[in-house]
């Protein structure tokens, strides 16, 4: 099987037809965890507030804005692999992250983590597993 063109690949990221309902769930959580990871890169102090988290010396703000920028990352993969419906992609996520949770509890448990931080991220990513999987099932049944 040949690989598509690279014009072909960008012509349905801009259009994402023939995208499913899972694929858009994906989409979606993309979207809220880039602008997640952009606020973090921008407003690190302002995130701190939020989370009730103390505040950030240079040194962390800037270890914000790192976190920030991988967010970001990840956020730009969902969002594409959503538009372009790579069921790969959507099936690969359904296994990662109902694990953020559980690393996410870790990372607090170690004191890695703030306790605001890890709790915001473990029920984000989970909620948003459970509406791709229920998706994905609703989906599976009616073909």
């Amino acid at each position: 099987m040949a690989l598509p063109r690279f014009s072909e690949l960008f012509a349905r990221l801009l259009s994402a037809e023939e995208r499913s309902r899972t694929a858009w769930t994906v989409e979606v959580f993309g979207w809220l965890i880039l602008v997640e990871g952009a606020i973090l890169v921008f407003a690190p102090g302002f995130v701190a507030a939020v989370l009730h988290l103390p505040a950030l010396s240079d040194q962390a703000a800037n270890y914000f804005r790192l976190a920030g920028m991988l967010v970001s990352g990840l956020g730009m993969l969902y969002i594409v692999s959503g538009r372009l419906n790579a069921t790969g992609f959507l099936f690969a996520s359904l296994l990662d992250r109902p694990l953020v949770p559980l690393a996410m509890g870790v990372l607090w448990y170690v004191g890695v983590v703030p306790g605001p931080l890890a709790l915001v991220f473990a029920i984000q990513d989970f909620a948003s597993f459970l509406w791709t999987l229920i998706t994905w099932r609703t989906e599976l049944r009616r073909t």
